[in-house]
C-alpha cells in the first residue's frame, strides 16, 4: 500500500502534525482536522453560523468515512487483500481531493 501523501508545504505540514498529535492525544483527532481546515480555508471574519455549519459538515464527512470503513471491512482480525484495496482506494480519492484543495487555497512556490 502506498504511503499517505503529505501536503507540499513543509512548514505548514509540521505545524499541522504537531497540532494533530496534541489533539489526538486528547481524543480529538477529527477536531484537529477541522482546526487545520479552518485555519487554511475559512476567512477570519466568517460569521459564527458559517463556522458552525462548516464544522458540522466536516464532522459528518468524517463520520461517513469512518462508518463506511467499519462497514466494508471483511470479518476477522487480519485485514484481507480486499480490505487493503478499499483503503488504498480511499487514499487515492482523498489524495485527489487534497491536490485540488491545495491548488485552490494554498499559495504556490516561485513565480510564474
Amino acid at each position: 500500500m502506498r504511503k499517505y501523501r503529505r501536503a507540499r508545504h513543509p512548514e505548514l505540514d509540521a505545524a499541522t502534525q504537531a497540532l494533530t498529535r496534541k489533539l489526538a492525544d486528547q481524543g480529538r483527532l477529527i477536531e484537529a482536522g477541522w482546526v487545520a481546515l479552518r485555519a487554511m480555508a475559512v476567512p477570519k471574519d466568517a460569521p459564527q453560523v458559517q463556522l458552525d455549519e462548516m464544522r458540522q459538515a466536516f464532522f459528518a464527512g468524517a463520520q461517513h468515512l469512518f462508518g463506511s470503513i467499519m462497514t466494508i471491512m471483511e470479518e476477522g482480525a487480519e485485514p484481507t487483500e480486499k480490505d487493503l484495496e478499499r483503503v488504498e482506494q480511499i487514499n487515492e480519492e482523498l489524495s485527489g481531493f487534497i491536490e485540488e484543495f491545495e491548488a485552490k487555497h494554498l499559495p504556490t512556490a516561485g513565480r510564474a
